[in-house]
Parts: C-alpha cells; structure tokens; sequence
C-alpha cells in the first residue's frame, strides 16, 4: 500500500470561489447502539426533545424514522449489507459492524438527533426505489427518487412541500438563498414555490471530468534538445482531420505562469508557424519520427520559443496553451510511435474507462464539446444550456454538434480514438493503462488516477495526470467571432437524484416530520456537511486542517487513509459509500476525496484549480450570470407531469440520444461510422431533422415555458 507524503495545500492556495461551508469535525463519539441501532433509542437520548428545540422541531427523543434511502444498490444504504459486513467488520474508528446495523456516518446522525433509523431500502437506483414504494407510501417516512418522480409525486399531494417549513430550517435555508440555481433546480411548482425533495451534490460549485493523459510519453516526445530520434516508429495514417483552429494570423490566450504565482499571454503566431494539422496534411503519411520533429518545431516556432525545450509544458504543464489541432498532432505522434512508448506495435491514443458502457462512452463526446466549443454536451440536464439571449438551447438540434462530431470521426478514420471505443470491447482504462497501450481519456480526476498506484511504475517514471482544459473557440456572446479560451461545462451542481418526506408515512405524527425536516437542516450545517462527507469524528485527525478552496477543511486519519487502501483500493466514493456511509445524499465536500487523490492526481488537479482561481479557465455559474451563457441550466426544471408524459413520449429524441448503460447514441454512431442514416447526410441536415422530424422542437419549447417560469420566480426570490 502506498504512503502519501503530507498534504500539498500549497497547490490550491489559490482556487476557485466554492460554496463549500468551512469548520471542523462535529465533536461528537461514534457510539455503536447495542442491541442494533435501528431498534432502540439513541444512546445518551433526551427524555423528551431532540437538540433542535430553537429552531421550532421539536419531537419525542427516539422517534422511529422509516427510511427507505440510500444511493444505488445494497452496498450503498444506510446499514450495512451481508456482502459488506460479512461476519463482522472491524473499521478504523474500532467498533466492528454487523449485517443490519448502521454504517457509522449513520449512528452518529442517530445519535446526535436523537432519532431511531428503521431499514426499509430495498438496494434500488433512485428511480427503482421510488417505483417500489409508490403505491406504499404510508409505510415508510423518508425514500430515494429522482427528482422528477419526486415532484411529480409531490404535485399529486403525496410528498412534503419542505419549502413551507424553511422558517425552521435555518441551514437549509441559508443554503438556498446563496444559491440561487440550486433553489430553481428544486423548486416543483413556481407559482407555489414548493419543494419536495432535499437536493445531492456530489461534490458542488468545482470542476468535475477533466482531461487525463501520460505525461510522460509527451515529454518522451517532445522535449530535449536537438531533434527526436528513435531505432523504430511506424507511419502515421493518411491524414484525414482538417484544422478548426485558423491556418493564419495570431491567436493570444491567457495562461497561468509557469510557477503559478499569476497570469501571462502567450501567441499562437500562425504567420510564423503555420497551423501543424494543416503542415502534416500537406506532408500526407510520414514516418513518426519525422511527425514528432515537426511538432517539436511547430511549437518551437509558434510559440517563439516561449516554452523552451519543456516542449511538453504546452500540453501538461501550468503554463499549458494547447487545442484541438495540437492535440491531434500529438495522437499522430502518440500512435506512431509506440516502439519508443512501450516497446510494442501498438498505442491507443484516446479511450473511454469502459467501452462496453453507453454511460462511460459517452464521456467521449463530452470531452468533443470541450475541444471544439459546443454547448451542452456536458450539460446538467439533457443537452440545454443558457445562452446569451437567456433562453434555452439544445445542443442536439445544432449543427455545430454534429460538424464536431465529424471531427472526431475523422480522427476515428486517422486511427486515434481506440479500437477498443470503436468495437464497444469488455477492455477498460486499467487494462490499457496496465498494459502501456492507452494514451488520454477524459474522466473523473480522483478515481483514475488512483491507476498511478495500482497499474502504472511510479519508479520508471510513469504518470497519468489530468492536463489542462484546451483552447477553443466559444461563443458566449461577448464578441460575434467567438473567444479563444478555456472553458469547462463540466461543472459541479445539483444532481438529479434527491430523498423526499412520505406524506403518508409521516401522516398527522408531528414528531416523524420534524425529525425528517431536522435531519436535512442538521445536513446542511457546517457541522453535518462534514459528516456527510467525511464520516464521524474518529476519522478525522483531531484539531488538523487544510486549506481546500480557500476554506479550512479537516484532514482524514492515517487510519483511514489506510483502510481506504485496504478496504477499497484508493477509491474515496466507494470506500464513503460501502463502509463509512457519507456520500449517499445530501452535500458532499470534495475535501476528503482531496487528500485521497494520488499526489500525481493533486498536481494535475492542483494546476487546474489554479487556473480556474486566476480566471484562464472559464465555467459555468450556480447563479444568474450578468451574461446568462454562463448560467448553468438547472438540473431540473419546473415541468407538470403532463409536460413530462408529453416529453417522454418523443421517442427518438429519447432513445437516440440515451446516455444510460446498456442505451445507446446517435452522437457516438456518427463519431465512430459517419452519416449513416439516408434522412440525415449532413451537419444541417441531421440537426434539422432532429428538430422537426423528432420532435425537438416541441420538447425545447416545453423547457423554454418552464425556464420562463424559473426566471419570473427568481424574480419573486431577490
């Protein structure tokens, strides 16, 4: 098992401006109730009230609370499961934990409120656990569902308006008056401004994927004096990608300095340089080495040598400039040159973690609207997103979707884009990774780059780490040609999956809903934001903090550290959610996830966030932007259950864009194989039939009335 050095927090001195609440561990002692916790009281309970007297929830101490929650499967409840638990299971915190008692995060909630937890959770998703209880919903107090079942559960009279009780939740509250997206994105009914579920955020208001590549094989590649040679490269394909970056004249983005003390300009001088697609297209096919030799110049010319004979830092370092062209010459010298990467026949430029999952494939495309400037690839939900007219858009009925999507089969053509990706194989990031055969692929910073440890050879230099978000041209209104720069709409915010209050199941019991509304008000304070994320206090070293984000966030045990190891291979969302039982709902801090990042995971992650910080990567905003582009779409928006019926019903909108596991998508269908459908041969034409022939048009003018509604109810809210 790998030991960490000391937590880098110099590396995020200056970040992003986060939503995260500050403060320490709650100062409370894990108590494992015995006989189990979720058929007594608490122990140490009040005779009479739970601690929330002065916020006006009262309720009889030991109020049995029937919850039907949890994430997404019997590892990921509230109490601890048989494959987990086993005979009996021994944690950091050193009480051992049985099949059928509460996770820790779990027994310290039990205990602080003063409440008894009932397991009802049947190991469903969100959407299935609701299906199961709907037509039961007197039996159980609390259940998981999506948002959209929630509301629609709730406008038929079956869940608990929250919104009429925020007067007694004061945390909860303050929440949502500092965020006003998160509020629209929960609101069912804008006329009533009713809520029916507590809101999850995996992590809020931060960058969430990001480009991952080997930075070693591109500063194999690219950096050193002199002219790159090799005993053996194979040829590069015939060229068939074209540049989208211009073939002359200047383009000056903003870069963060090299040590990341601030900002600077760099030029991409294409008079003196010439675009480097467009160079090696003219070339045709050429032998890798020769590839590589007229990048290194390119970027040497390009550039004015600003990046001296770290060539590599255009791509991986602080100060990195690199797009879409530039990256597409680095896959051709990547693919081609696998005798110096790994010694074999063969390198796979970009992948997807599992190619045989729709869900993870689509990551492709995701990470195409990044390199190409297109809007609402990574959107919060479906493909809309704010433009700066303030009205709705929907990426699929563009033409600039699929004109990027055209890029990215090209590449396919090129053979830069894994076959694994193209075939949909059983193969994954770690078995490329394992093998030394898979070069970039775009994802989650924390849970890949674990693969430092368990697949890659630190002692030989190996290292996969995220690499900043590329150069593109976006329009976001302030200029009719577009804006050269970064920008990310891969971007934290509320998901579409919340926990609601059963109206039956409460019924006229005044103690059962206090205690439900008590809990997601204790959840939104300083103090059970920590303990959502981060577990009990025997987890946390006592009185030790880091700065994340600019807020001082508790740093975890070494026991933990360890027993995240041990228990779950480095991976903090699995390790929160089998073992400690964080991470199931409500807000979750990403400063644990932090300080389980591989340090090679931190630095990259570290140079992203300082870029973000200084304001050289754009984002989108938890708020109504002054330019509404960069508004994020609410997650949900206020639709009926007529609206939302009406929607379902436009199946090829549906079923040709899914982005579920076992689905499939058309976005993906014309990246890996072109136009293949007769109605629909071009960019215009493919987008014009998804509007009028598949009924986009209707769906988007559903979404537009109901963003209306949203924007004349944050009226009401100012």
């Amino acid at each position: 098992m790998k030991k960490y050095k000391s937590l880098l927090a110099m590396l995020l001195a200056i970040v992003m401006t986060a939503a995260l609440l500050s403060g320490c561990g709650p100062s409370v002692q894990v108590q494992q109730s015995d006989p189990p916790a979720q058929t007594t009281a608490p122990a140490g309970a009040d005779a009479s009230t739970a601690p929330t007297e002065e916020q006006g929830l009262t309720y009889a101490a030991g109020t049995k609370l029937r919850m039907a929650t949890g994430y997404n499967s019997a590892k990921t409840g509230l109490f601890f499961d048989a494959e987990t638990a086993g005979d009996g299971i021994t944690l950091a915190d050193g009480n051992t934990y049985h099949t059928g008692e509460l996770k820790p995060t779990w027994v310290e909630v039990q205990n602080k409120l003063n409440v008894v937890f009932e397991n009802q959770y049947q190991g469903n998703s969100a959407s299935k656990e609701f299906d199961f209880w709907k037509e039961r919903l007197n039996e159980v107090d609390m259940v998981s569902g999506t948002a959209i079942k929630l509301t629609e559960s709730g406008e038929a009279g079956n869940m608990v308006n929250i919104a009429e009780y925020l007067d007694k939740m004061p945390n909860f509250k303050a929440y949502l008056d500092t965020n006003p997206i998160v509020r629209l994105s929960i609101t069912g009914n804008t006329d009533t401004g009713a809520i029916y579920f507590s809101p999850y955020f995996d992590g809020v208001d931060d960058i969430e994927r990001m480009p991952l590549m080997r930075t070693d094989w591109v500063e194999k590649l690219l950096n050193g004096e002199g002219e790159f040679t090799a005993d053996a490269s194979n040829k590069t394909a015939a060229p068939s990608y074209q540049p989208y970056m211009p073939t002359s004249g200047k383009v000056e983005v903003d870069v963060v300095k090299a040590d990341g003390s601030g900002t600077e300009k760099v030029t991409k001088d294409y008079d003196a340089a010439g675009n480097i697609v467009d160079k090696m297209n003219a070339a045709g096919s050429m032998d890798g080495v020769a590839a590589v030799n007229m990048l290194r110049t390119y970027i040497d010319q390009a550039y004015n040598g600003y990046y001296g004979v770290n060539r590599a830092d255009l791509f991986v370092g602080q100060n990195a400039a690199w797009d879409a062209d530039e990256l597409v010459a680095l896959l051709r010298c990547v693919v081609a040159n696998p005798q110096t990467l790994n010694g074999t026949s063969a390198v796979q430029g970009l992948f997807t973690r599992e190619d045989n999952n729709n869900q993870r494939r689509v990551d492709m495309f995701r990470f195409t609207g990044t390199l190409f400037g297109v809007r609402g690839l990574e959107s919060r939900q479906d493909y809309l997103y704010v433009g700066n007219d303030n009205k709705l858009h929907d990426a699929r009925m563009e033409k600039e979707t699929y004109e990027a999507m055209e890029r990215m089969h090209a590449m396919v053509e090129e053979g830069l884009i894994s076959k694994a990706f193209i075939d949909g194989s059983e193969e994954s990031s770690k078995t490329y990774l394992e093998n030394d055969l898979g070069f970039m692929h775009y994802d989650y910073n924390q849970t890949q780059t674990i693969l430092n440890a368990t697949a890659l050879q630190a002692d030989q230099g190996e290292k996969y780490m995220a690499a900043m978000v590329p150069v593109a041209r976006w329009y976001d209104g302030s200029n009719a040609d577009g804006v050269y720069m970064r920008f990310t709409e891969s971007w934290r915010s509320v998901k579409t999956d919340g926990w609601g209050i059963s109206k039956a199941g409460v019924g006229d019991d005044q103690d059962k809903l206090n205690a439900c509304l008590a809990l997601i008000d204790y959840a939104y304070s300083e103090e059970g934001q920590i303990l959502m994320s981060y577990g009990p206090d025997a987890f946390i070293k006592s009185g030790e903090t880091f700065l994340f984000n600019g807020k001082e966030m508790p740093v975890i045990a070494d026991a933990t550290r360890d027993e995240l190891w041990d228990k779950a291979n480095g991976n903090y969302t699995n390790y929160a959610r089998f073992y400690l039982g964080s991470t199931l709902s409500f807000l979750k801090s990403q400063a644990f996830e932090y300080q389980c990042t591989h340090e090679v995971g931190q630095q990259g992650a570290g140079y992203i966030s300082t870029a973000i910080g200084l304001g050289t990567i754009k984002h989108p905003e938890l708020g109504m932007a002054s330019n509404p582009w960069y508004t994020i779409v609410p997650t949900v928006l206020p639709t009926t259950k007529v609206e939302n019926d009406t929607v379902a019903g436009y199946t090829e909108l549906q079923e040709r864009f899914n982005q579920q596991k076992d689905g499939s998508n058309m976005l993906l269908e014309i990246m890996i194989n072109g136009y293949t459908d007769a109605a629909m041969q071009d960019a215009a034409g493919t987008a014009d039939n998804v509007t009028n022939a598949w009924s986009g048009k209707q769906y988007l003018a559903i979404k537009q009335g109901a963003w209306d509604k949203d924007i004349a109810y944050f009226e009401t809210l100012k």
